[in-house]
């Protein structure tokens, strides 16, 4: 699959989500929408990453920013993550991959000379007529939300 690119359509989903039910991206066609691709629930930096992006939601909705979380965690594991650190954003599960594969982020990884298939911490920003306004590939955490949120501002 190619890789997208700044001006691509944003590839269409619907996924289980936290709290119950599906959430489908071409229901916030007409506002941005934050989509942040994380490996696994409850971890170091993803519980960070998840924390902060909650912290700015007040900020994120007063620009009208829908703020959306995607890892292959399941919907009853991320309604757990999601009221142990109390999070405020939304939490959509692809146990199947399906959706981490379209967005190119299944990659091969290597930790301590180990090789091994997962999901690359990246963020896309999608623009309100569902276009790739920004990408983020290899996110380190620290700040992240922070300029995902300045970026969001200038659309």
């Amino acid at each position: 699959m190619a890789e997208l690119q700044i001006g691509d359509m944003a590839p269409q989903f619907e996924l289980p989500r936290d709290g119950g039910g599906s959430l489908k991206l071409s229901d916030f066609r007409g506002q941005p929408v934050v989509l942040y691709f994380y490996p696994k629930d409850d971890t170091k930096g993803c519980t960070t990453e998840a924390i902060d992006f909650s912290q700015l939601k007040p900020e994120f909705d007063k620009i009208d920013v829908m703020v959306i979380g995607l890892s292959p965690d399941s919907a009853r594991k991320h309604d757990r993550f999601k009221a142990k650190h109390e999070l405020a954003v939304c939490l959509a599960s692809d146990e199947e991959r399906r959706v981490i594969e379209m967005y190119n982020v299944w990659v091969e990884k290597q930790l301590y000379g180990r090789r091994y298939m997962g999901v690359e911490r990246a963020t896309y920003l999608i623009d309100q007529g569902g276009k790739i306004a920004q990408i983020w590939r290899n996110v380190r955490v620290n700040g992240h939300a922070e300029t995902v949120l300045e970026a969001a501002r200038e659309l």
